[in-house]
C-alpha cells in the first residue's frame, strides 16, 4: 500500500486556508476545466465558480464577476492552479459577509469544518489536553508522552500518527476499535502512520462524529483548528454517553407522559442534558429556563442553583449572594471539586459563556450524580415503548450513522424519529442521486401541518420508485406515521443504491452491464482464489462467514500487509468468532473502508451487511488499481487484466456470477428481502 501524498500548494499561507479534501476537489475541478478550455483565463472563472457546490444558491457568476473584478481587472489573464485557489477564496468570503457573519469554530455544538476562520480557542485546548492527560495517563503505549503541557503544541504533535485518535474513540464508545490494529511501534513510517489516521477518521465516522472535509493528511500535517475541532466531536460523545434511556432509565422521570417520553427520545443528547438540567432547576426554584450552554449560564447563577439541588451536604448561600460573576464561577468550581468533578475550565470560561466547554462542565456533573431517584416502576411502563429487537436497533444505528456521515445539513440523532417529516429522506437522495430532487416540491423544516410531512415521504417514494427500489403498496404516510420496517427497508435500499453506484462510476470507462450482487459475491471469490486460499463463499447468507476467515482472506488478498495472521483465531467458538470479527472490521476501516456494521453482524451473518462489508472492500480496491492504472504503461497493462479495473469487472459476466452462486439467492437478497418487510409492515401497525 503506498503512502498518501496530498496536493501541495507553493504558497504555504495559502496552503493552510484549505483542508486536503478540499484541495483535492478543487484540483480536479481545476484540471477539467483547463483540459475542456484551450486557454484558462479569468474571464472564464465567474461560470466554473457558479457551478461548484460551495456557491450554488449563493452566487451567479454575473456576482461573482464583480467581486473578481476588483483583484482581477485583466480578462485574459490566464489562471493557474494557485489563482484559481485565491479567486475561491474572494468569492468565499464575500458570501460570508453577505450571510452577515463567519462560518468558522471549533465547537461540540456545530461539528462542520471550514476554511474561513482558522483561530483557535487557548481554553478549549487546554480542556482538551486535561482531558486527555486525565483519562490516558495510564495507557501502556502513550504514558510515556503523558503529561501534555498545553502550552506548547505538543498536543498537535502527538495526533500526528494516529495512535492517541484511536485511543480516544475507544474512551468514547468503548471497543470501537481493535486495538490490535493499530500500529504502535515508537517510530511509524508513512505507511504505517497513514494507516492509523485512516482508521482513526473511518472509525470517528463509525462513532457519529462529522468528518467531511477532514482527511488523513490533515491530520498528519497537525492542523490546530481541524484535529480540535475533531477531537471535541469525539469527546463529546464520550461526555454524553449515558444522556439515553437504555444506559439511564431514570431520565423518564424527566417526562409525565407516553408523548412527552416519545419526544424526549428523538432529542439529541445535549438537548436532553438541557432538559435534566431544567428539571433540577426548576425544583430548586430557579426561575429562569436555560436554553444554552452559553449566555444562559455566564452568571453563574444557574450553576449554584443546580449544585446546591444536586448535592446539598456542599451547598451554601454564598455562591448565591456573591455579586461578582467571575468570583460566583469560581465558587461554583470549588463546589463542583467536592464531587470529585475534575476542572477542565476556569471561572473565566463560565463569565465567557463557552459552550463547549459548559457542555462538558454540566455533562460532568451529569456523570457524577444526575439527582434521579430509580422509580422502577415508572421506568418499566415507560420502557415498554423501547421494545425494538436487537436486529432492528442495530439496524437503526447503522443507517443513522451512515446518514451522517454523508454529510447532511441536517445531524441525525434518531432515524425513526427525525426521518418522519421526509426533509432528512430528501437530504441523502439528493446526496446519493444529486439532481433527483425537486426542491421547489419540498416543505423545508420545522413543518406543523402533517398534510406537507406527507408531501416530502410522498417525494422519497416517487424517487425511489425511479431509482427501482422495491416499494411495492408503500405510500408517503408510513414513513410520516413511523412505520419502522418499512423505514429500515428503504434505507437499506439506499445504502446499497449509493454502494453500487459507487462501483458502477470506477467502471465509467469500461464496457459492461451494472454491478449486481452476484458479481460482488463473484469477485470476493475470484479474489480468494486468485491468491491461492481456500475459502469460498456460496452466498452472502453463508454461515460459514461467522467465523471471518472469508472476510479475513479477502482482506489479504487485496492488501497483503494488512493482516496479521498471528492475531487470528481459528473462528469455531463463539469467543474467536467475536475476536475475528472485531479484527476484521478495524483492519477494513484501516484499509479505508467506511463500514458501519458491527461485529455481531458478522458473527450472526447479517446478508444486508455481508454485501455491504463485501462492497466496500471491492471498492477500495478497485479504486487503488484504478489509481495504478494512470501510473502504468500500456505494456504492462496489457500483459493481462490482473491490474486493471475493466479487467476485473468486465470478468464478472451474469453467467459467472450464475455459476459461483447457482441458487441465485444473493440477486434476489434486496428485492425478496425488502418485499418482505414491506408485506410485514404493512400488516403491522405503526
Amino acid at each position: 500500500m503506498s503512502s498518501y501524498v496530498g496536493v501541495v500548494v507553493s504558497d504555504p499561507e495559502l496552503h493552510s486556508q484549505f483542508t486536503q479534501v478540499e484541495l483535492r476537489t478543487l484540483k480536479s475541478k481545476f484540471n477539467s476545466n483547463k483540459k475542456l478550455l484551450d486557454r484558462f483565463a479569468v474571464g472564464d472563472l465567474p461560470p466554473v465558480l457558479a457551478k461548484l457546490n460551495a456557491f450554488s444558491g449563493t452566487f451567479d457568476a454575473d456576482e461573482i464577476k464583480s467581486v473578481l473584478d476588483k483583484s482581477y481587472p485583466d480578462a485574459d489573464q490566464e489562471v493557474d492552479f494557485e489563482t484559481f485557489l485565491r479567486a475561491f477564496l474572494s468569492v468565499q468570503a464575500r458570501g460570508v459577509e453577505k450571510s452577515g457573519g463567519s462560518k468558522g469554530s471549533s465547537s461540540f455544538l456545530k461539528t462542520s469544518t471550514t476554511t474561513v476562520h482558522h483561530a483557535i480557542n487557548e481554553a478549549e485546548k487546554a480542556s482538551y489536553v486535561s482531558h486527555v492527560n486525565s483519562y490516558l495517563r495510564d495507557d501502556p503505549f502513550l504514558k510515556s508522552y503523558l503529561p501534555i503541557d498545553p502550552a506548547t503544541n505538543a498536543f498537535f504533535d502527538l495526533v500526528k500518527d494516529g495512535v492517541l485518535l484511536c485511543k480516544l474513540i475507544n474512551l468514547a464508545v468503548p471497543g470501537t476499535i481493535d486495538e490490535r490494529a493499530i500500529n504502535t511501534k515508537k517510530i511509524l513510517n508513512p505507511w504505517e502512520r497513514n494507516e492509523n489516521l485512516t482508521l482513526g477518521l473511518n472509525s470517528a465516522k463509525a462513532i457519529g462524529c462529522t468528518v467531511v472535509n477532514i482527511g488523513t493528511q490533515d491530520i498528519a500535517e497537525g492542523r490546530p483548528y481541524l484535529v480540535l475541532g475533531l477531537i471535541s466531536q469525539i469527546i463529546k460523545i464520550q461526555m454524553l454517553a449515558d444522556l439515553n434511556f437504555k444506559k439511564t432509565p431514570s431520565l423518564f422521570q424527566l417526562v409525565d407522559d407516553t408523548q412527552d417520553a416519545e419526544e424526549l427520545m428523538g432529542l439529541a443528547p445535549e438537548k436532553v442534558l438541557l432538559k435534566w438540567m431544567n428539571f433540577h432547576l426548576k425544583k430548586a426554584g430557579y426561575e429562569k429556563q436555560v436554553t444554552n450552554f452559553s449566555s444562559d449560564v455566564k452568571d453563574g447563577e444557574a450553576y449554584a442553583y443546580l449544585l446546591n439541588a444536586l448535592a446539598p451536604e456542599h451547598s451554601t448561600h454564598g455562591t448565591l449572594e456573591t455579586k461578582d460573576p467571575t468570583e460566583r464561577a469560581k465558587k461554583v468550581l470549588e463546589q463542583a471539586e467536592k464531587m470529585d468533578c475534575k476542572r477542565y475550565l476556569s471561572p473565566k470560561d463560565i463569565v465567557d459563556g463557552s459552550a463547549n466547554l459548559n457542555l462538558a462542565f454540566v455533562a460532568q456533573i451529569f456523570q457524577h450524580r444526575n439527582g434521579l431517584t430509580d422509580d422502577s416502576s415508572k421506568s418499566t411502563s415507560f420502557a415498554e415503548m423501547m421494545t425494538d429487537d436487537v436486529e432492528t436497533s442495530r439496524e437503526e444505528r447503522c443507517f443513522r450513522l451512515w446518514i451522517n456521515s454523508l454529510g447532511t445539513a441536517t445531524y441525525v440523532n434518531n432515524v425513526f424519529e427525525d426521518l418522519r417529516n421526509g426533509w432528512v429522506l430528501l437530504e441523502v437522495l439528493d446526496k446519493v442521486s444529486p439532481g433527483s430532487v425537486n426542491w421547489k416540491h419540498a416543505n423545508k423544516p420545522p413543518i406543523k401541518m402533517p398534510f406537507k410531512k406527507v408531501e416530502n415521504c410522498n417525494e422519497v417514494i416517487k424517487i425511489g420508485k425511479e431509482l427501482r427500489f422495491s416499494l411495492v403498496n408503500v405510500a408517503g404516510n408510513d414513513i410520516v406515521q413511523g412505520n419502522k420496517k418499512l423505514l429500515l427497508a428503504f434505507l437499506w435500499q439506499l445504502m446499497r443504491y449509493t454502494m453500487l453506484q459507487l462501483l458502477k462510476n470506477l467502471r465509467s470507462h469500461s464496457q459492461g452491464k451494472e454491478i449486481t450482487d452476484a458479481d460482488i459475491l463473484n469477485w470476493a471469490n475470484r479474489k480468494v482464489k486468485r491468491v491461492g486460499r481456500t475459502s469460498q463463499a456460496d452466498s452472502f447468507r453463508d454461515k460459514n462467514l461467522s467465523s471471518g476467515i472469508f472476510f479475513l482472506e479477502l482482506l489479504t488478498a487485496v492488501e497483503p500487509r494488512v493482516v496479521n495472521w498471528s492475531l487470528v483465531t481459528s473462528g469455531e467458538t463463539e469467543e474467536d468468532k467475536k475476536l475475528n470479527a472485531t479484527y476484521i472490521i478495524s483492519v477494513a476501516r484501516k484499509l479505508g473502508c467506511s463500514i458501519f456494521l458491527l461485529p455481531e453482524d458478522i458473527i450472526e451473518v447479517n446478508p444486508k451487511m455481508m454485501l455491504i462489508l463485501a462492497a466496500s472492500i471491492m471498492y477500495w480496491s478497485l479504486q487503488q488499481q484504478s489509481d495504478t492504472e494512470s501510473n502504468v504503461s500500456e505494456d504492462a497493462a496489457d500483459e493481462g487484466d490482473a491490474n486493471s479495473v475493466t479487467g476485473e469487472i468486465s470478468n464478472l459476466s451474469l453467467d459467472e456470477a450464475s455459476e459461483s452462486s447457482p441458487s441465485g439467492q444473493d440477486q434476489e437478497l434486496v428485492t425478496k428481502a425488502d418485499e418482505d418487510d414491506v408485506d410485514d409492515g404493512n400488516n403491522k401497525d405503526a
